[in-house]
């Protein structure tokens, strides 16, 4: 009599467990297609706002107002912003600290990963005219 409830027992748990492999089966391929699904809206989603962005930087290039008649039109070049500051003989966070910006952006201008703004052209401008000496008062007294 216990041999056959042992039976029994073992055979309802072997039935049981393959029920439940066959529903948590279902599920994992349920869960699966839905991070697959998940994953495809992600990238559409960064798509479109990087065709935003865009579109936003056209917007705001074409609004801009034309710089006035009187303004110079200044050029930029890394390589001459670079020569500049071995020049003048200082660290790019001195360079920095004399523009009012960061070391970073000293940076990233010198390896032409950006440009400066406008209205740092301008800043760069006035510190193409000073001189070593000039550039080390101004230092110092910042």
């Amino acid at each position: 009599m216990a041999n056959l409830a042992s039976l029994l027992k073992s055979e309802i748990s072997r039935i049981a467990r393959k029920e439940v492999r066959a529903e948590t089966q279902t599920l994992k391929k349920a869960s699966a297609q839905h991070r697959s699904e998940i994953a495809a809206l992600k990238r559409r989603l960064a798509d479109q706002e990087r065709l935003l962005s865009q579109l936003r930087k056209n917007n705001r290039s074409a609004a801009s107002p034309t710089p006035a008649a009187d303004s110079p039109k200044r050029r930029f070049r890394s390589e001459g912003f670079a020569s500049l500051r071995k020049k003048l003989g200082v660290s790019a966070a001195e360079m920095g600290q004399l523009m009012g910006v960061s070391a970073q952006s000293i940076y990233h201008w010198e390896k032409g990963l950006s440009r400066p703004r406008n209205s740092q052209l301008a800043e760069i401008a006035a510190v193409r005219k000073l001189g070593k000496r000039e550039v080390s008062a101004r230092l110092a007294q910042a």
